[in-house]
């Protein structure tokens, strides 16, 4: 999962917002370093991301990148789940749309920004003002994503390629994400994540 996948579940399941975004910048045990509810949230994304990976379905979607980008192909099967979830929003979550959820998001998350890492902080000043989550439903911003990935880290210039995998595959990409993310969704509002 991705930014607003781990947002999403995050609410269902009453979690903390903040601390579910901000799982990827923090290393080893958060504990001493944030409140309770945020490394809780920490805590739920971290699940949350070996859950993804061990799943049927996600698997058998690595399976269908080719040799040269199935290195990569877990990051950017993140990338597409965020694109499913922000394209089909309306149908998983109708009855908050998706730009109020992410004005809330945003300021959920405006409380812990000061004593959050600089690449966090960095992070939070694109992903809000250039309405990342929104525009993660059109493929040609995903592609954006991949390269802007690739770019900052040369180890993972395989994601600007593994855009092809997700364009011959996109019908049963979908047809996965609809397999699987109602169940997570499910899961989240049962707190069992």
């Amino acid at each position: 999962m991705n930014f607003l996948a781990h947002l999403h579940l995050a609410h269902l399941a009453d979690s903390s917002l903040s601390g579910n975004l901000l799982a990827d910048f923090v290393r080893g045990d958060p504990q001493s370093l944030y409140p309770d509810a945020v490394v809780e949230g920490i805590h739920m994304h971290r699940r949350i991301d070996v859950l993804t990976d061990n799943l049927p379905e996600v698997k058998e979607a690595r399976a269908w990148f080719r040799p040269q980008t199935r290195r990569v192909a877990p990051i950017t099967l993140d990338v597409m789940w965020d694109h499913f979830l922000s394209l089909h929003w309306a149908r998983l979550s109708p009855h908050m749309p998706l730009a109020t959820f992410i004005d809330y998001a945003r300021t959920q998350i405006s409380d812990i920004l000061p004593d959050s890492p600089p690449r966090f902080v960095n992070l939070n000043q694109y992903l809000w003002s250039e309405r990342w989550l929104e525009r993660y439903r059109d493929m040609a911003f995903i592609q954006n994503v991949l390269n802007g990935m690739a770019s900052r880290r040369p180890r993972l210039d395989a994601l600007r390629d593994s855009w092809h995998d997700l364009d011959a595959h996109y019908p049963q990409l979908e047809q996965q994400f609809w397999q699987f993310y109602p169940r997570m969704m499910a899961q989240a509002k049962n707190k069992t994540l």
